[in-house]
């Protein structure tokens, strides 16, 4: 008989989900050396390596494949059995897990927050993340609930729209546009635009509207924070497209401006998402509510 520690487990599930030591290390707030040192442990109560490493990088083998399987089934079965706990206990104690894409990072502590003070017995653990590494702890379901722009269609997850999310194109104070009123699209293409990551929700919607209004843009750095877009901005390095729940603290201190062009803001919707099917905790399902309750989108 195996005998296999929960700790080995999740240890080996960070490192399969990150293919990387120091990363698990990371997301685990663990040491590199005792990240290592699980799964060799691992690793020897099975009798077969789990992981190949060619240069730096490591690859699951053919038994890291089917440990990854049987792992996955073990965590999520002790996940469901806690759920189930909590909701014989009720909403007096519990856990909520939520991953929020990187922008919902400026408005979901205040939500969490105001939750939190209805149901103080609740351990809340907030992840903040890109788009991709969300789509992934979905298909694994890694958290409770994930909040975030629409995901795409038939990957089998439930998106319920609970609060707009305007993008809107900043520029510094003095810039030539900033007093200026229904601006034209056609007079945007003279600028430079400072933009996000490839795959991120901004930049997918970004693209898609102007592509849909025959617009071309002229685009400058590409950043994967919105604080980089924000200070580049403010620097006069060009334009840039963001959530306005992004720049509400430079629009009040007057780092920043709104630009009044034609078709903007651009709306669209923050949603919280899981897996289709998934049983939610009663916790979690408190949660959904009170986001749609709250923030009727």
């Amino acid at each position: 008989m195996l005998h296999l520690t929960l700790r080995q487990l999740k240890v080996f599930e960070a490192v399969s989900q990150n293919l990387s030591h120091s990363r698990a290390a990371e997301q685990l707030h663990l040491t590199q050396p005792a990240v290592s040192m699980q799964i060799k442990q691992l690793e020897e109560e099975i009798g077969l390596p789990l992981f190949d490493q060619v240069g730096k990088k490591i690859h699951l083998t053919e038994a890291g494949q089917e440990m990854q399987r049987y792992s996955r089934s073990i965590l999520q079965l002790l996940n469901e059995a806690e759920s189930v706990f909590a909701d014989m206990k009720g909403l007096r104690q519990g856990r909520l897990s939520v991953s929020v894409a990187s922008t919902a990072s400026y408005f979901m502590p205040q939500l969490l927050g105001s939750f939190n003070r209805q149901f103080p017995g609740i351990n809340i653990s907030l992840n903040v993340t890109n788009r991709e590494t969300l789509l992934q702890q979905l298909a694994h379901s890694d958290m409770d609930v994930a909040i975030m722009g629409r995901p795409p269609e038939n990957l089998g997850l439930e998106a319920i729209s609970f609060m707009e999310n305007p993008l809107v194109i900043i520029a510094p104070p003095d810039h030539p546009l900033a007093k200026e009123h229904a601006i034209p699209l056609s007079r945007i293409q003279q600028e430079t635009f400072l933009v996000r990551e490839q795959g991120s929700g901004t930049r997918i919607a970004m693209e898609r509207f102007f592509t849909s209004q025959g617009i071309r843009l002229t685009t400058g750095t590409e950043m994967s924070t919105n604080e980089a877009i924000k200070q580049a901005v403010q620097a006069g390095m060009g334009l840039g497209i963001l959530s306005l729940n992004t720049v509400t603290l430079e629009l009040e201190t007057h780092r920043l401006v709104v630009l009044d062009v034609e078709s903007f803001p651009i709306m669209r919707h923050w949603y919280i998402v899981h897996r289709q099917g998934k049983r939610l905790s009663a916790v979690a399902q408190a949660f959904k509510q009170f986001l749609l309750e709250k923030n009727p989108a």
